[in-house]
C-alpha cells in the first residue's frame, strides 16, 4: 500500500514540524524517520548503514524577521517526473538582508506554500540544486516560514533541508528558480547527503 505509506510519511513529517521541542529534537526525529520509514528518500539499500543527516550547527543568526510584500505572476516547472508541469503563484516577495526571495503558492488541489532557496553554499557544502525552507504540501508547517501577521514573516534557515532528489536520483524535484538564488552563504540547516 504505497499510497498509505506515503500519507503516513507526510503525517510524521507534519508531526515532527509541529511537535518537536527544539531544533535538536527535530533533527533527531528527522534522522529516525529517514532511517526507518518505507517512504524515506534514503535508498533502501543504504538505510541499514544510515547514521543520520549532516547539519550545520544551530545558528541563531539564521533566524530573521523580514517584510513581505504582495506579488503577482506565475511560474511553471516541469518536474521531469510523474507530477509533470506544476504551476506556482507568487504569494509574496520576502525582503531579506541577502536579497529578495519569492514565496510561492502551489497552484494545485489543496495548494501549499513553497520556498526553495539556492545560496552560496550550494554545490560545495549543500545540494547543488538548492534546498527548501518550506513545502507545506509535504507537511513542513511553521518552523522554516512563520507568518507574524500584517506584512512580516519569520524565516528560520536552520530548517533548510534537501529535496528528495538530493538523496536518490529516482526522485524528481522542482529546484530554486532564478529569482530564489542568492549569493550569500546560508550556513544553516542540512548539508549534502554524501
Amino acid at each position: 500500500m504505497e499510497s498509505l505509506e506515503l500519507a503516513d510519511f507526510r503525517a510524521v513529517v507534519a508531526r515532527n514540524y509541529l511537535d518537536a521541542a527544539d531544533l535538536s529534537d527535530f533533527r533527531t526525529r528527522r534522522d529516525e524517520l529517514f532511517a526507518t520509514h518505507p517512504q524515506s528518500p534514503i535508498p533502501a539499500s543504504e538505510r541499514a548503514g544510515f547514521a543520520g543527516l549532516r547539519y550545520y550547527p544551530e545558528n541563531p543568526d539564521a533566524i530573521i524577521d523580514v517584510p513581505v510584500r504582495p506579488a503577482e505572476g506565475e511560474l511553471t516547472i516541469d518536474t521531469g517526473g510523474p507530477d509533470g508541469v506544476v504551476r506556482y503563484h507568487r504569494s509574496g516577495i520576502l525582503e531579506t538582508p541577502y536579497g529578495e526571495l519569492t514565496l510561492w503558492w502551489i497552484a494545485a488541489y489543496g495548494g501549499g506554500l513553497f520556498l526553495p532557496v539556492r545560496d552560496g553554499t550550494c554545490g560545495t557544502e549543500t545540494y547543488g540544486g538548492g534546498r527548501y525552507l518550506t513545502d507545506t504540501v509535504k507537511g513542513t508547517h511553521g518552523r522554516g516560514v512563520e507568518w507574524l501577521g500584517s506584512d512580516r514573516v519569520r524565516l528560520d534557515f536552520n530548517y533548510l533541508y534537501n529535496p528528495s532528489c538530493a538523496y536518490d536520483p529516482e526522485w524528481a524535484c522542482p529546484l530554486a528558480p532564478p529569482e530564489n538564488r542568492i549569493t550569500h552563504a546560508l550556513e544553516a540547516g542540512e548539508k549534502t547527503y554524501h
